[in-house]
């Protein structure tokens, strides 16, 4: 299902960013820079775009969202039945980037991550269950 652009927060790292949405979806990111093709385009067109989903598995509706302290380090906070999930998204700023990559952080939460590159000129490949998490 579509967002709303306002539904989305920005994440970067001066030489690329990442549009969030409220569902934990990343759908919009050009790699390695912001002028290269997109690897995820969900926000132009659907799922099959390309997007990275990390998200509650029973779903549920983002019940806290910020930036940390004059950051772009975003917090998404779900709270389900079954507990709570908080997913921290950041692009750690790096002086030349070697390959610009997100990172996030979960408490246990499914990942779905489908990078479509090119805008859907390359064939993607598609993970489910997967997705490295590291402290910020």
């Amino acid at each position: 299902m579509r967002q709303r652009i306002e539904d989305y927060a920005l994440i970067g790292d001066l030489h690329t960013a990442a549009l969030v949405g409220r569902d934990g979806s990343i759908d919009w990111l050009c790699l390695p820079r912001f002028d290269s093709p997109a690897c995820f385009a969900a926000l132009l067109h659907d799922d099959e775009a390309g997007r990275w989903l990390l998200a509650p598995v029973a779903g549920g509706v983002c019940t806290h969202r910020a930036y940390r302290h004059d950051t772009l380090v975003l917090e998404t906070e779900w709270v389900t039945a079954t507990g709570s999930v908080r997913v921290v998204d950041c692009m750690p700023c790096e002086e030349r980037p070697p390959t610009s990559c997100v990172w996030s952080r979960a408490s246990p939460a499914p990942c779905g991550c489908r990078p479509n590159f090119g805008c859907g000129s390359i064939t993607g490949i598609s993970s489910r269950g997967y997705a490295e998490f590291r402290d910020v």
